[in-house]
């Protein structure tokens, strides 16, 4: 796929993992540098099928890219994200098919941010930014093949 994230006693059906028409969507991610002090935020992005290569990123700007999921909803993407001036990484799944993440991005906008003390998640509907995953100290190590979970 080519690109271009309590109990009831209800008679109500569980909820599913898929969404109405969620294969139909396009789907946006970004990855937003949001570090301060004018630091480079590299990116590197991929799924199965696409290595959207890496980027370098000046604090403010964004990696982005669009695709709709396969017809199994099994889309998968995930990051590798680094400030080599801090020498600190993070590695992270950034799409797949979950509920949470499509209600956190309100249907089809996923955005993530790297801050100085993590990578955050927007969540859209209740307008924050949700604290996802701490840096890892290192240099800058490959982005694996395999996926991230």
């Amino acid at each position: 796929m080519a690109a271009n994230p309590s109990t009831s006693t209800s008679s109500a059906p569980p909820p599913t993992k898929v969404r109405p028409n969620a294969l139909y969507t396009t789907w946006h991610v970004h990855v937003v540098n949001g570090l301060s002090n004018n630091k480079i935020l590299l990116v590197h992005c991929k799924s199965a099928d696409d290595d959207l290569g890496e980027r370098h990123l000046t604090v403010g700007s964004e990696s982005q890219w669009h695709f709709k999921q396969n017809i199994i909803g099994s889309t998968l993407f995930w990051c590798y994200v680094a400030s080599e001036s801090d020498h600190i990484f993070a590695k992270f799944n950034v799409f797949w098919e979950d509920r949470d993440l499509f209600y956190r991005c309100n249907g089809d906008n996923c955005i993530w941010i790297a801050k100085d003390d993590g990578i955050y998640l927007k969540n859209i509907p209740d307008n924050i930014d949700e604290f996802k995953h701490h840096w890892q100290l290192g240099s800058k190590g490959l982005l694996a093949n395999s996926t991230i979970l």
